[in-house]
């Protein structure tokens, strides 16, 4: 079977439940992660999901922050979260699919932004962001969430290669890309071990973005760009992966949000 699987950041799944459902019409994935839904559960827009064809709904959210959930046309098998750095503030979240795509593991991550200072001594939030990241790292490493079939996604908010930013060198010191969040990273992924499905199809020298500034007017002349969302597969599924896609033309919608959805397609 062909399976598909997408992930976006959404920056608001209440604010933007017409760009989604958009989406989902215009392109079906099976599974849609989500990040940054600033939704609290008990308002999360269920129906909309289960009117456009995805019944199958996990959920971790809280008020205006934050927040992870994933929509599929496949029943879960089970469904869990966890807390990194023990914060409960709702970036994780474990599903396995049922059906079909029987016993296919996803895990949906909105990694710490990380505020604007990259110093951990004066920055709670970029110290936040490294310990959640090495926690990844241990995780991976203890836990061997990459021992099956898995697929990591989400919003990791660090581009790790040369090339997944607009400028290497004017970004080096600038929070995404610095060389410290880039070792943690790389790291974690090394720890699975995980296979990057997007540099799977496009090489790693070159240009590669899922992310666009708000702050830039002409973001798509200018194209400063970086990829902060990432698809990642076990070593058991580095082969099945046949194709991927970064929306871009999303970005250009109506109140988007700042990220493109991505999306790879597998043969199981």
């Amino acid at each position: 079977m062909t399976f598909s699987i997408a992930t976006w950041n959404i920056n608001s799944v209440r604010l933007r439940i017409d760009l989604v459902t958009r989406y989902l019409a215009e392109h079906r994935p099976d599974v849609l992660c989500l990040q940054e839904t600033k939704c609290p559960d008990a308002n999360f827009p269920f129906a909309a999901f289960r009117d456009a064809g995805y019944p199958h709904i996990a959920i971790n959210g809280q008020k205006g922050y934050h927040g992870v959930a994933v929509v599929s046309r496949f029943p879960f098998a089970t469904s869990a979260k966890r807390d990194f750095c023990a914060k409960g503030d709702a970036r994780h979240l474990h599903v396995v699919l049922g059906d079909e795509a029987q016993g296919l593991e996803l895990h949906n991550f909105y990694v710490p932004a990380g505020g604007d200072e990259p110093d951990p001594e004066i920055n709670a939030k970029f110290a936040h962001k490294l310990a959640f990241v090495d926690e990844m790292a241990d995780w991976g490493r203890d836990e061997r969430p990459a021992a099956g079939r898995s697929i990591l996604v989400g919003d990791l908010n660090i581009a790790p290669l040369e090339h997944d930013v607009w400028s290497h060198k004017a970004l080096l010191s600038v929070v995404s890309h610095t060389p410290i969040e880039v070792d943690k990273l790389t790291r974690a992924q090394a720890a699975g071990p995980w296979v990057d499905a997007l540099r799977k199809f496009v090489p790693d020298d070159q240009k590669l973005y899922t992310w666009w500034s708000y702050r830039a007017f002409d973001w798509s002349k200018t194209n400063k760009g970086r990829r902060l969302d990432h698809i990642w597969v076990s070593p058991a599924l580095a082969d099945a992966v046949k194709s991927m896609r970064v929306l871009r033309d999303a970005r250009g919608w109506t109140r988007p949000s700042d990220h493109a959805p991505v999306m790879a397609e597998l043969a199981l």
